[in-house]
């Protein structure tokens, strides 16, 4: 039985005995958005819009920044999907994200540490209180996976936002390539 939900999500897990994908996350994201309905969803890199198209249904708003234009192709033709080809530095200067906040936001741009850090602090203050940061390739199996092109070096950023934690709480699931679930928060428990 389905139970309150109309509409069965098609995850697609893998066999007991056959190896994780490495685009696990995906199945991941979508399942907790399906859960979570945000209001508005911010998505920092696009590649070929796979996730960001299919999480339309479960959104009000939502929003795809990216420095390729060609990404802007791919994405799904919606009143509720925008698409702004930028640099996250130059998007977070713009007046886009004035009096709005965001509910989930997914940090998978640039990989570096750099890059990751400061896409962290600067999209942060635009965050809702309880609201979700997701950032990618935070856990790469190998040597090989923190080079360019593949996870790179974020994952040192991930693992310095742990030791400051006081307003948000982070966990990385260790599964290559990674996904690091943050909840913005004043106080633990919000409904006291």
């Amino acid at each position: 039985m389905i139970g309150i939900f109309k509409k069965k999500t098609s995850l697609i897990l893998p066999e007991k005995n056959q190896p994780v994908p490495e685009n696990w996350h995906e199945q991941f994201i979508l399942h907790m958005v399906s859960l979570l309905r945000p209001k508005l969803y911010v998505e920092l890199g696009l590649y070929h819009c796979e996730l960001f198209n299919k999480l339309e249904p479960y959104v009000d708003e939502m929003i795809g920044i990216d420095i390729s234009n060609d990404f802007g192709k791919y994405m799904i033709k919606s009143p509720k999907a925008k698409f702004i080809c930028t640099t996250t530095n130059e998007f977070i200067k713009s007046n886009e994200l004035k009096n709005k906040k965001i509910d989930l936001l997914f940090i998978d741009a640039n990989h570096s540490y750099k890059s990751v850090k400061t896409d962290f602090e600067n999209y942060y203050k635009h965050v809702s209180d309880q609201g979700i940061i997701l950032l990618h390739d935070g856990y790469p199996k190998n040597k090989k996976y923190t080079s360019n092109g593949y996870c790179g070096d974020g994952y040192k950023a991930i693992w310095e936002l742990t030791k400051k934690m006081k307003n948000y709480e982070l966990v990385t699931i260790p599964i290559h390539p990674g996904l690091t679930i943050c909840r913005k928060r004043k106080k633990q428990v919000n409904w006291l």
